[in-house]
């Protein structure tokens, strides 16, 4: 016997189950059912349809994700198209409010590798524009890159029933990420400093794009002594962005030096420790690229320490785009990483995740661009 699965569905309902309730015995029927529609057998022996959120977004012509916002009582939804959608909730009696639901906080949590950086309050511009959207709370922390201290963070995040975490350019443990599932509650990863797990969303720029545009614009412009300073070299944006450095040497002809690659952490301190170094050697660099803007500040500062100037002597490229790159003197060349859209886009997964909805990829890297500003020029031809 088989079903029809265009019947309309006030009608079918009151089709299948009464076969349904003279056949049950049948367990190839009771099967044949069960492919057409997503049905669940009661204890009785009856047969009975249970509505799906896709079903009630094809009956009201909506998308799912927009069901989804009414059962779960977000407040983005036109009116007219949420008393539609509770209509058909109330009609196939589908409950509005999960457990989940019933016990959101209305809070995520936003966990940093360190807040001294402009480059995290661009990060949290993104994630506060999407909370004030969504009437959503914004708890900000801090987790040092390589602590070694127990999972205290998760602890903390799971006794006040936050509804999310967004994590960023931190280290990520089995324990940590044990104890967040086990407590429910979703997360995102920010620029992961290393792998995540295949189902732990994470949001990223295309850092070896970046690293390529930047060092191929050093090329362009005739400098062949490139020295790169990037982040810890256990970090993956690091990694990406001294390969892109490296792949653009390469298809040039030109050897990597060791001697000019160094691993900083992305700070000011670090980008002008560096860089004293490097304009130390007996063959110094003519241009540096940083792996931040932080840096390529420190850079600044020592290129004026050993009286050379920006960029007739040193031309310098940083990585960011942070607002004060525009009112450096001179104004800096970087590489723009949207980093106010990763924030918001960050949000937008954690909140479909809290909904319960799919995302449509786990894995987002959003592109870089290369800013050309007055801080690289063309070698001089001797270099004192």
């Amino acid at each position: 016997m088989a079903v029809n699965p265009s019947f309309p569905y006030r009608y079918e309902r009151f089709h299948v189950a009464s076969i349904a309730v003279r056949c049950t015995k049948n367990s190839a029927v009771l099967r044949s059912f069960k492919r057409f529609e997503n049905f669940e057998l009661e204890s009785k022996g009856v047969v009975v349809r249970k509505t799906t959120l896709a079903a009630i977004a094809v009956e009201a012509g909506v998308s799912l994700p927009t069901v989804s916002k009414v059962v779960n009582g977000r407040p983005d939804v036109a009116p007219s198209t949420r008393a539609r959608v509770e209509q058909l909730l109330d009609q196939h009696k589908y409950p509005r409010t999960g457990q989940r639901a019933q016990r959101r906080s209305g809070l995520i949590d936003l966990v940093f590798n360190g807040l001294d950086s402009p480059w995290a309050v661009e990060i949290l511009r993104g994630v506060e524009e999407w909370g004030a959207e969504h009437s959503t709370a914004i708890a900000v922390s801090s987790v040092r890159h390589g602590d070694a201290r127990p999972a205290s963070w998760t602890s903390a995040i799971a006794s006040h029933h936050s509804d999310g975490v967004i994590l960023v350019t931190s280290t990520l443990t089995g324990s940590q990420l044990g104890q967040l599932k086990g407590a429910g509650i979703p997360l995102v990863v920010i620029d992961p400093a290393n792998t995540p797990p295949p189902d732990i969303p994470s949001v990223g720029a295309t850092n070896w794009a970046g690293g390529l545009a930047a060092t191929e614009h050093l090329l362009s412009l005739g400098h062949r002594r490139i020295a790169a300073i990037t982040g810890p070299m256990d970090m993956l944006c690091s990694l990406a962005r001294l390969d892109g450095y490296r792949s653009a040497l390469e298809r040039a002809g030109i050897a990597v030096d060791s001697l000019l690659v160094r691993y900083g952490d992305f700070q000011h301190e670090g980008g002008f420790a560096h860089a004293m170094e490097l304009l130390d050697l007996p063959d110094r660099p003519t241009a540096i690229f940083a792996g931040s803007d932080q840096q390529a500040f420190g850079v600044y500062q020592a290129a004026r320490r050993h009286g050379l100037r920006i960029p007739d002597d040193l031309s310098i490229i940083g990585f960011d785009e942070l607002p004060v790159s525009r009112w450096a003197s001179p104004p800096l060349t970087t590489v723009r990483q949207p980093l106010t859209e990763m924030g918001r886009t960050a949000a937008q997964m954690l909140g479909d995740l809290i909904d319960g909805g799919p995302l449509r990829t786990n894995r987002v890297e959003l592109s870089t661009e290369l800013h050309i500003r007055d801080s690289t020029s063309p070698p001089r031809k001797e270099v004192p």
